[in-house]
């Protein structure tokens, strides 16, 4: 159903469960994502499974759905041959396939559309090194466009997530001012820095005095990694920690495969929880099944 009260208010009162990864819902779905534009290519193609895969995780219990924007960039639609004009309609209609599984849930459900770092637009893993060589502005530049399309579509907060350095996080907080919502910023990190070596509570600090920022933590980590990011990102900045690491796999990309064991466990909200995290979910491998517990386990269940 239609939020009632804003996401930062319902922050404010408790608990607000994320989805999980989308990319695994599409494929468990028969979905082929071996593409440079991953699940932003059936933005396009086929956008009944995504609204579907959003779905799923609407009935898990799952109270923000995360859009399918991740690697949708005027850039990547444009080596596809998709003009701009075109392209912003798909950036918006992200936005409207998330809107509309929400609708039909029995809970409030809040969309967050999802700015991927210039990694992701890469294709190439940068993402999770950052450090492409661009200044801030550069960085500000290439995101402002994709955000203003996405912010025009009216989603209830932008996740500028999995960003891997505090140069690109400031130029996606600089970009997403004054375009009239909300964000959250969320890092992706190894141990207690980001993917680029920078220590977490300077990372952190950039988002304090900024009223726009209504949560910051990580994603797309390690399940261990994420539990002393939540405590220094709620000393750093008193501002309510947004938590989805991965499912603890790793990619073998030299056999295109996913390998180790699973560490993700739905019990670490209650510690997650008790260190300031408002907003908990899961990213890369972390299903609706998955996305259940954790939502019975943070109070919100079916």
């Amino acid at each position: 159903m239609k939020p009632t009260r804003t996401l930062a208010a319902a922050l404010a009162e408790g608990v607000v469960v994320l989805d999980g990864g989308l990319s695994n819902q599409l494929e468990a779905q028969g979905c082929d994502l071996s593409d440079d534009l991953w699940s932003a290519r059936l933005l396009a193609d086929d956008p009944r499974q995504i609204e579907a895969a959003h779905t799923a995780y609407a009935g898990a219990g799952a109270q923000v759905l995360i859009t399918s924007s991740y690697q949708a960039t005027f850039e990547g639609f444009a080596r596809r041959g998709v003009g701009r004009e075109e392209a912003a309609g798909l950036l918006a209609r992200s936005v409207e396939l998330a809107r509309s599984a929400g609708a039909a849930a029995r809970r409030e459900v809040w969309v967050a559309a999802s700015v991927g770092p210039y990694g992701a637009m890469l294709a190439d893993g940068s993402e999770y090194r950052g450090r492409y060589g661009l200044s801030v502005r550069e960085l500000e530049r290439f995101h402002r466009p994709r955000i203003e399309a996405l912010a025009a579509a009216a989603p209830d907060v932008l996740a500028l997530d999995t960003v891997p350095d505090t140069d690109e996080a400031e130029a996606l907080l600089r970009a997403a001012e004054g375009v009239g919502v909300p964000v959250w910023l969320s890092y992706t990190i190894a141990g207690e820095r980001t993917r680029a070596g920078q220590e977490l509570p300077a990372a952190f600090a950039l988002a304090a005095d900024r009223d726009q920022v209504i949560a910051v933590g990580v994603n797309c980590c390690e399940p261990g990694d994420a539990d002393r990011a939540v405590e220094l990102a709620a000393a750093v900045t008193g501002k309510p920690v947004v938590v989805y690491p991965n499912s603890g796999e790793r990619w073998d990309a030299s056999g295109r495969a996913w390998r180790g064991a699973v560490t993700y466990d739905p019990a670490r909200v209650r510690d997650w929880r008790a260190s300031g995290a408002r907003l908990v979910g899961g990213c890369c491998r972390v299903g609706p099944g998955q996305i259940a517990e954790l939502a019975v386990l943070a109070g919100g269940g079916r």
